[in-house]
């Protein structure tokens, strides 16, 4: 017995500190919490995730209004990736008490993540991208890449995503951020506010 006890204590002591060492760094994830939003407008309902203080929406905005449409203008792009919206559009058509998130709002969510040069992969939907693209999708945003559009021309969905944020960077240009089946991060650019691009809502 005098031998058994020591050895009983150690392991308990091994597999306390290994609990504690392993519970003690997720790298933000603690701070996430899931839950769902109906849009009282037309029914829809999507998939929302709390990450740090920040209720973003975990789905591209699907709600058919005008200066928006479907990549190709076939609806089962708006069941895959959501609409793409023009930023006049993009303004005004997230659901009552959610809104079109600022520039520094986009960088308060990639900040909370580890960084822009990181939250492309953290973020991007772990299936999804073109040519292994996909990311680990570490907070529940499942970032997909639902392309862009200019008037009736689209291009590379599967490949990019963007998302329009609500602060003009000049007149005619608006601030988006962008995520690539290339690239690890998540880049801040600016685009004519002509483009379509997609639509992320954050929680007023």
């Amino acid at each position: 017995m005098n031998r058994v006890k020591p050895t009983l204590l150690a392991a308990i002591s091994i597999a306390m500190a290994f609990t504690f060492s392993c519970s003690g760094d997720d790298g933000g994830s603690s701070s996430i919490s899931h839950g769902s939003l109906r849009d009282s407008r037309d029914g829809k309902t999507y998939k929302t995730v709390k990450i740090g203080s920040q209720t973003w929406m975990a789905e591209n905005l699907n709600f058919e209004a005008n200066g928006s449409a479907c990549y190709d203008n076939n609806s089962s792009n708006c069941d895959a990736y959501g609409r793409l919206y023009n930023w006049a559009a993009a303004l005004t058509v997230c659901p009552p008490g959610w809104h079109l998130p600022t520039d520094a709002e986009w960088t308060a969510l990639t900040n909370h993540v580890g960084g822009a040069s990181v939250a492309g992969i953290k973020l991007k939907a772990v299936s999804g991208w073109n040519s292994g693209g996909n990311g680990t999708d570490d907070f529940g945003f499942s970032a997909l890449p639902g392309g862009s559009g200019c008037g009736s021309s689209f291009s590379i969905v599967g490949n990019y995503g963007y998302w329009w944020s609500a602060t003009e960077h000049d007149a005619g240009f608006a601030w988006h951020r962008g995520m690539s089946n290339d690239f690890s991060d998540v880049y801040r650019s600016s685009n004519y506010e002509s483009f379509l691009l997609s639509v992320r809502c954050l929680r007023d």
